[in-house]
């Protein structure tokens, strides 16, 4: 889950975070300054596994100015029950400071805000109906991220932190749930991986009782160096020339060290082994007092150090340098390009392309008339408020993927490719939606295909998969000869077509292909029409 940022050092607070308000949530104060109009002005919220985090930016003459911080501690991942379900007690402390959030937000475009959950939510079982009151009381939609998308917007928030854009770093990120790690160079990803461990889940694991003793930092150790093994060897393959560590634990760790004059710049292995030492003198979580560690940071420090130091080991770390810039930036940013024309996620579907052959001019084909429908019939069937251009272009551009497996059942294969490959800048959700268009574009379909949907993504995608077949089965010569005009209306459940005449008793196969399709979507309940 997301990374909490509990320390903080005093390079910040002299740009006016940290301060604290009568109230529960901590607000990380900005400089003051007029009241930014809602176009120019941003918000992403980190729903992490221990704390949740939310910072809004103005963006001026390309340039991002930063108008407001908030954090508050949650502890997600300590209110998993032995089922993976999110416990009543942690769902109301979430809600409730989701709603403080919410507030500060209200006045912003759903376009505009971005809220990620990461590794508690992907692990709670019962995270779906959790997330459709997390979003009334955000008052904005949530979306739970990969570890995969989890690494590369970590990353993105990581790489805004320095200028050296021909550097590559081995970035390192110790969250509540999970912990990434990436190799980078400049802004690009080279490899990136989210392992499940986090400071949360650790101190849980090993140190339950409250005790500290050198047994169980061990036992926590070889945890630890088991999964950092599965990458350890990829990672040095590649190599990197500095480490750079973001998000709570590294952030108070930093700031533990340099408080008490072990380490005068970032974080070395003396200063960890002090730390360590000050830890097990104490013995016990209860009593930990130690000088720059904030009070909320110290009942998980011993599973976050123990996994840093295991870090350290295993890559042959001497010191790393610490970013400011994590998940919540990354995702800003990432808001941000979707407006600028570069969205992280038409990069993915046009690699993906690439990568499987499709033949570009037959998407373009089937794209060309899915869009066309697609304009008819937007009011009728309330599409206007929704992203239904980009799931309808995305699913047209990548619905012939299959066939680079077979092409018996390619809608099928289609459809699994992109529900478990990696797709950057994609949330869970979004993919799934994608898997689905895929998925249904061809033969047969039912109502339990779009069970898996949220009822937000379900109806819109149930909507263009009618689309999306109509495109297909129309263009299914692949000629290079456009399609006639087309007129398509909807009335709830009943779709209507209508050619130029005598041009359907020209085409006979289409006719053919009109009358398969006619029978298949009366399995979904929708009355084809076309005359």
């Amino acid at each position: 889950m997301r990374k909490e940022e509990a320390a903080r050092d005093g390079r910040r607070a002299t740009s006016g975070e940290d301060a604290k308000e009568g109230h529960p949530a901590r607000r990380e104060a900005a400089p003051k300054k007029s009241r930014a109009p809602a176009g120019d002005t941003f918000a992403a919220i980190d729903l992490g596994s221990n704390s949740f985090h939310m910072i809004i930016a103005r963006q001026q003459q390309g340039q991002l100015s930063m108008l407001d911080r908030m954090r508050e501690s949650v502890r997600l991942a300590a209110g998993l029950d032995d089922d993976k379900k999110l416990t009543p007690e942690a769902q109301a402390r979430a809600l409730d400071c989701l709603e403080r959030f919410g507030e500060r937000i209200k006045n912003l475009e759903h376009s505009h805000v971005r809220a990620v959950g990461t590794s508690a939510l992907r692990q709670a079982r019962n995270g779906r109906p959790f997330l459709a009151k997390a979003a009334k009381a955000l008052g904005h939609p949530i979306e739970v991220i990969s570890g995969h998308e989890e690494a590369r917007l970590i990353y993105l928030g990581v790489a805004s932190d320095f200028a050296d854009q021909h550097e590559r770093r081995l970035a390192i990120d110790i969250g509540g749930g999970s912990t990434e790690c990436i190799i980078g160079e400049g802004s690009d990803i080279v490899q990136a991986d989210s392992l499940h461990m986090g400071c949360v889940s650790f101190t849980m694991k090993f140190f339950g009782d409250g005790k500290i003793k050198r047994e169980l930092i061990k036992e926590a150790t070889i945890a630890a160096a088991l999964e950092l093994r599965s990458i350890k060897r990829r990672y040095k393959s590649i190599g990197w020339e500095a480490a750079v560590g973001s998000s709570g634990t590294i952030l108070a760790v930093e700031q533990v060290l340099r408080a008490n004059g072990w380490s005068k710049d970032g974080i070395t292995r003396k200063g960890l082994e002090k730390l360590e030492k000050t830890l097990l003198d104490t013995g016990r979580i209860s009593r930990i007092n130690i000088e720059g560690l904030e009070p909320d940071r110290a009942p998980v420090i011993i599973g976050g150090l123990v996994i840093l130091m295991t870090a350290f080991d295993q890559f042959g770390l001497k010191s790393m340098r610490v970013a400011t810039g994590a998940l919540r930036e990354g995702a800003l940013y990432d808001m941000i390009g979707r407006f600028k024309h570069a969205d992280a996620r038409d990069r993915t579907v046009n690699f993906l392309m690439h990568r499987y052959a499709i033949d570009r001019e037959q998407a373009s084909r089937v794209e060309r008339s899915a869009m066309g429908f697609l304009r008819q019939v937007t009011g009728a069937w309330e599409l206007n408020n929704t992203p239904a251009k980009q799931f309808l272009a995305w699913a047209s551009r990548l619905h012939e993927i299959g066939l680079s497996i077979a092409y018996s059942g390619y809608h099928k294969h289609g459809g699994y490719l992109l529900t478990f490959t990696d797709m950057p800048g994609f949330s869970r959700e979004e993919q799934q939606a994608l898997a689905t268009l895929v998925r249904t574009h061809r033969r047969k379909i039912s109502d339990d295909l779009f069970e898996p949907l949220s009822p937000e993504y379900a109806t819109m995608v149930k909507r263009l998969s009618v689309l999306m077949r109509l495109a297909v089965r129309l263009n299914r010569s692949r000629s290079p000869k456009p399609l006639p005009d087309i007129m398509i209306t909807a009335h709830g459940n009943k779709v209507e077509l209508k050619f130029p005449k005598g041009w359907l008793a020209d085409h006979p196969m289409t006719r053919t292909e009109l009358e398969h399709e006619e029978e298949r979507l009366g399995f979904v309940k929708v009355k084809l029409v076309y005359h």
